[in-house]
């Protein structure tokens, strides 16, 4: 599978996890809303909007990082001269790979210790809530993954796609 595919596959995927967070926060928010309107709001809502966040943030942490948007500070590295910039995209990219990979065992613990807890108002098992950190580690690593092959494999500036392709 070329690294084209692999990225339009991963694109596809954390949109659609991205849709259904939006989806299920937008409800509970409406929900909220029309009960505070109408009488009180079930007390499940504003816990179900905390989780809701959590997942949106975990699909979309690798778009993020695909497109450029998350915070970034290249006015100094963009400047050098020669190859330097792309080399610095490199060890950038590499150093989230590395950081990725060290985290997922940890990630994995906690989201694995939440399996014996629930949740306050809604008694939802916490592993599922933890489970967004993980989600959120396996994407970045993915993206950034797919960045530095791209870039080493195919020549690429790793400089940030444009969010309206799949490619």
């Amino acid at each position: 599978m070329s690294i084209n595919r692999m990225n339009s596959l991963a694109v596809r995927f954390c949109r659609l996890g991205i849709c259904l967070a939006f989806s299920v926060l937008i409800a509970a928010v409406l929900l909220q809303v029309l009960g505070r309107t109408f009488g009180s709001s079930p007390v499940w809502t504003e816990e179900l909007t905390r989780y809701a966040l959590l997942y949106l943030a975990a699909f979309g942490v690798g778009l993020s990082l695909r497109s450029g948007e998350l915070v970034n500070v290249d006015v100094f590295c963009e400047a050098l001269p020669g190859n330097w910039p792309w080399r610095l995209r490199v060890f950038s990219t590499t150093t989230t790979v590395v950081i990725c990979l060290v985290l997922l065992g940890p990630a994995w613990k906690y989201t694995s210790i939440g399996a014996r807890q629930t949740s306050p108002a809604m008694g939802l098992r916490m592993d599922f809530v933890h489970a967004s950190i993980l989600i959120m580690l396996v994407f970045l690593l993915i993206f950034a993954a797919l960045r530095l092959a791209a870039m080493l494999l195919n020549g690429d500036t790793g400089l940030p796609q444009k969010p309206d392709g799949d490619a």
